[in-house]
């Protein structure tokens, strides 16, 4: 270990001690006495709040359970004005005693002729936007804030839905659903994903640090906080951002309300259905709090995707562009998201607090899939049969304290084990588990007829003399019309059970200390530390062929798909009907669920002279790992003047990582596996500075220094190689030992104003210096005079981000009458990022100009509203603009895949039936948008996916509140 890195753990871990013991020695301490409350109203905890001392100097806000803590300096009487967005301001006269003061929760009213004067009868969306105003213009950190109120009020089931409506962030969609979340369009990977301040272990199956977040139900969260700009005391792996998700604690009184729900897929043409249960209470003489929280949600769901594959291998640079295969996938699946979160806390003594938090989250995803293939290189038709059940598990626990050691001193603490995994239990014969896939092969006798005169398929916009039509036009131009896919002449050739099981489990321990040096400076100090456990199987592949493909001699004849047991197709929408043609030929009746796992038993095996052909170079792509990082922090709170505050800090964070796995390795006698064990090990320094000038009361004005790291991807470090034999051509991914993480210094500049009537209005620039850049590069290479797609993250030198935001939330309380109950949310995003990327494989040295990986040029969330005598309804459009998903360091751009604009629309109406019960619809894509990524050319289409529209209606029920 090199000498840098060394000095760079030890300043981690002694950084916290140092600042402590200057505090103390270098400043006067004052021992004031302790004034600790809460803030909240009738319905619930104020996070947020302003307290300001009259009679003394001093302020703070409320945490996000709406509890404060602030030191006066002697006994006796003192004034405190507390203030709340849409709330009265309270004047508070206390007499304290010395130590510490521990006050009844201070009590809120409705300020007068503010939107929230009527949410008690009409349940609108001022109270929760109220809350996450108030978090918002409190926060140190430049950030956006979102409360579970709102949330319950669109049709969001899940983490990833819920967090896309928030200004500068975008979602990617998996089969209709919102999956992973990024800030200002930048990489996945970029943004840190966080539940209460710590990231949870990925199983992420690809080793991607992003986190998946369709496992997490909307419903078990509280607050979602979206910040731009980091203070030292957020972990430092940020670029883009970081997104915590604060989950559900315990209630200032006693809860219990339920919902539920039924829908309908227009895709799937089956039902939804969906229910929560959420119970919370306080025991003890409301010492102890308890929060429960459980939600479902199980649906039917389907897509038709269409996918094209190139010949960008070929040495011929216009027949690059020629059609390898085209495939038509129908999916019709099931989906169950269960989550349930517990949080508790116990008050042991006055300014002493422990807490207790556990949760467990499972997202089953059943996806039998239908593959059919025309094969133009090879001249054949191919058909795969698969049934898949993938399962994703999430759960653990935390707990930790707040203690208040003295007037000036507080420290909190936690320590957390969590775990997740990605894992298949099929096939049940077998005790290799993964992903069965069943290949059919039928030669194509009568060859093509649209065919250019070159002897290759293209589009017609591709095509040398102009023959090929287009993909919304799809005709497999097979010469003989009566040539189609037949059950009886499809035969098996190949069976492969794709290893996708991977698990991460990381424990955590941190320690803050909170030093209040004088009434207007504060410091804050701790240290971190994580332990992560990682176990990847992804890309191993099992492979087994028939004899009689082997060419032995005396086989037992191939298997024909006629021979097996079969079902119906699945009934659903029109088979590619968002399509022009008759696509009918290719619509099979499939395998059942039963006949595919049998054909992977050792009997049907031997019975019909299947045998084992897996590469043993294949199991190069297993591995474990385990990554240590240790972290530390200084920030200190200064309020120069009244209106100014200035937050500085360093926060270090040293890396370890360890992989074992194997490698290959070529020999005079062929290729063999050999142990292989990499390190990686970094040290990332990070400085940061904010300044916040208050302009006025309701309005901020915020700028910020930040550098921030991105840690290289598992998968992309992993010392092997794998191999994914379901992609035509086969993929081959191999690992990079040497990747650097990728640092990045940021400025930013915003600006708010927050509305009288709870709304406000945001604007600023952001910008982006970055280094080491990790991207995928992919390219085709010739390996035995077979055609293989090769994997492989690299390192870039430089690239840059600009962006600039605008966000408005106002309610139309200027007009008279009915318009009055009207409003608008709307939120863009622009961002412009380049880097260079080198061209390989050239004479000279030819570098492209790109933008980043994953990055959108424009967002836009944009929410008509109405709410007014019980009724609420919202018309929400979100935008996603195209970006880059792989870049092609061989080809260049014009065989970068994109992934295209994508808009969708949905609706959601509630009716106050009572001042308990409301009635609720939600309508999910009402503009049956659809998922398409094109190659260079946006007709070029790569893929393309349809999965329609869905909607549910239900009740929710406050039982008691």
């Amino acid at each position: 270990m090199s000498t840098k890195l060394k000095n760079g753990n030890l300043l981690s871990l002694k950084m916290g001690m140092i600042v402590l013991l200057f505090t103390f020695l270098c400043l006067k301490p004052t021992y004031g006495q302790v004034i600790k409350s809460s803030v909240q109203s009738t319905s619930g905890k104020l996070p947020g709040a302003s307290i300001v001392a009259i009679s003394f100097k001093g302020n703070t806000s409320s945490d996000l359970q709406g509890d404060f803590t602030l030191t006066a300096p002697d006994t006796g009487m003192v004034s405190l004005q507390l203030s709340y967005i849409g709330y009265k301001t309270r004047t508070l006269n206390i007499r304290l005693k010395r130590g510490i003061n521990e006050l009844p929760p201070v009590e809120l009213a409705v300020g007068d002729g503010s939107a929230l004067a009527e949410v008690i009868v009409s349940g609108t969306m001022a109270p929760s936007q109220a809350r996450a105003f108030s978090i918002k213009k409190q926060a140190v950190a430049i950030m956006d804030v979102l409360a579970a109120d709102a949330i319950g009020k669109l049709p969001d089931r899940n983490a990833a839905e819920a967090v896309q409506r928030m200004q500068g962030v975008a979602v990617a969609k998996n089969h209709g659903e919102a999956d992973v979340a990024t800030v200002r369009g930048t990489p996945f990977a970029w943004t840190s994903v966080l539940f209460n301040g710590s990231r949870l272990p990925s199983p992420n199956v690809m080793g991607n640090r992003s986190m998946p977040l369709d496992a997490i139900p909307s419903e078990i969260i509280q607050y979602v906080q979206v910040a731009k700009a980091i203070t030292p005391d957020m972990e430092g792996d940020a670029i883009g951002g970081s997104i915590n998700f604060v989950t559900r604690t315990s209630p200032a009184k006693r809860t219990l309300s339920a919902s539920g729900a039924g829908g309908y897929n227009t895709f799937s043409k089956n039902g939804t259905y969906n229910g929560s249960l959420v119970y919370g209470d306080r025991f003890l003489d409301n010492r102890l709090g308890v929060i429960l929280s459980a939600a479902t949600w199980a649906r039917q769901w389907g897509s038709d995707a269409f996918d094209v594959s190139y010949n960008t291998g070929l040495t011929n640079e216009q027949q690059k562009n020629s059609i390898g295969s085209v495939m038509l996938k129908r999916y019709i699946g099931e989906r169950q998201t269960k989550g349930i979160n517990l949080g508790s806390d116990y008050k042991i003594a006055p300014g002493h607090t422990i807490f207790l938090r556990a949760m467990f989250n499972k997202f089953d995803d059943i996806r039998p899939v239908y593959e059919a293939y025309v094969d133009y290189n090879k001249k054949r038709f191919q058909y795969n049969n698969r049934y898949s059940h993938y399962q994703t598990a999430i759960y653990g626990g935390e707990i930790g304290g707040e203690h208040q050691l003295s007037g000036l001193t507080k420290v909190d603490w936690s320590i957390g084990d969590h775990k997740s995994k990605y894992y298949l239990e099929t096939p049940p014969a077998s005790d290799r588990k993964g992903l069965p896939i069943a290949t059919f092969h039928q030669q194509i006798k009568s060859g093509f007829g649209n065919l250019s005169d070159d002897g290759l398929r293209y589009w017609g916009f591709d095509s040398p003399n102009g023959i090929g039509g287009s993909p919304l036009d799809f005709d497999p131009g097979i010469k003989d019309v009566q040539e189609v896919l037949d059950p009886s002449q499809l035969k098996l050739t190949q069976l492969v059970i794709t290893q996708l099981d991977n698990s991460e489990r990381d424990r955590v321990a941190q320690l803050n200390f909170h030093v209040q040096a004088t009434p207007v400076l504060k410091f804050k100090v701790g240290g971190k530390y994580r332990h992560k456990d990682r176990e990847n199987f992804f890309g191993s592949n099992l492979v087994f062929l028939p004899e009689a493909a082997l060419g032995v001699e005396n086989a037992v004849p191939l298997r024909s798909l006629s021979s097996f047991e079969t079902q119906n197709f699945p009934n659903g929408a029109s088979f590619f009907g968002s399509m022009n043609g008759n696509y009918g030929s290719f619509r099979l009746d499939p395998l059942t669920k039963e006949q595919i796992l049998d054909l992977f038993s050792p009997l049907f095996m031997r019975a019909n002279g299947i045998i084992e052909k897996t590469d043993p170079m294949s199991s190069s792509s297993i591995y474990t790992g385990q990554e240590r990082v240790s972290s530390g922090y200084v920030m200190a709170d200064y309020d120069i003047t009244e209106k100014l505050k200035l937050v500085a800090g360093l926060r270090n964070e040293y890396t370890r990582t360890k992989l074992i796995g194997k490698r290959v390795e070529p020999t005079a006698s062929g290729n063999q596996l050999v142990d292989s064990e990499i390190e990686n090990n970094y040290n990332a320094l990070l400085p940061m500075l904010h300044l916040k000038y208050k302009l006025n009361e309701r309005a901020n004005l915020r700028a910020a220094y930040t550098r921030t790291f991105v840690r290289p991807n598992f998968g992309d470090m992993t010392p092997g190689t794998s191999i994914d034999v379901s992609t035509t051509p086969v993929t081959i991914s191999q690992g990079n030992p040497e990747l650097k993480p990728t640092f990045s210094n940021n400025l930013d500049l915003m600006g708010e104003y927050f509305f009288q009537n709870v709304g406000i209005v945001t604007g600023g620039i952001f910008y982006k210096d970055i280094s080491d850049v990790i991207f995928t590069d992919i390219s085709m290479q010739a390996i035995d005079g077979k055609d293989y797609r090769i994997s492989q993250a690299k390192n870039l030198n430089k690239a840059k981000l600009f962006g600039l935001e605008f966000g408005i939330n106002r309610r139309f309380d200027f007009f008279q009458g009915f318009w009055k109950n009207f409003g608008v949310e709307f939120n863009y995003s622009y961002v412009d990022s380049e880097t260079k990327v080198p061209r390989i494989g050239g004479a000279e040295s030819i570098y492209d100009k790109t933008a980043l990986p994953n990055q959108s040029k424009h967002l836009f969330n944009a929410i008509l509203f109405y709410e007014g005598k019980g009724v609420m309804v919202r018309l929400a459009g979100n935008f996603r603009g195209k970006s880059i998903e792989t870049i092609d360091q061989k080809l260049g751009p014009q065989f970068y895949k994109w992934t295209d604009n994508n808009f969708t629309l949905d609706a959601t109406a509630t009716v106050s039936l009572s001042a308990r019960v409301k009635a609720f619809l939600e309508l999910n894509n009402l503009t049956n948008s659809e998922v398409s990524i094109y190659m260079g050319d946006s007709r070029r289409v790569s893929s393309r996916e349809v999965y329609g529209s869905r909607g549910q209606a239900g009740i929710r029920w406050d039982i008691i509140k």
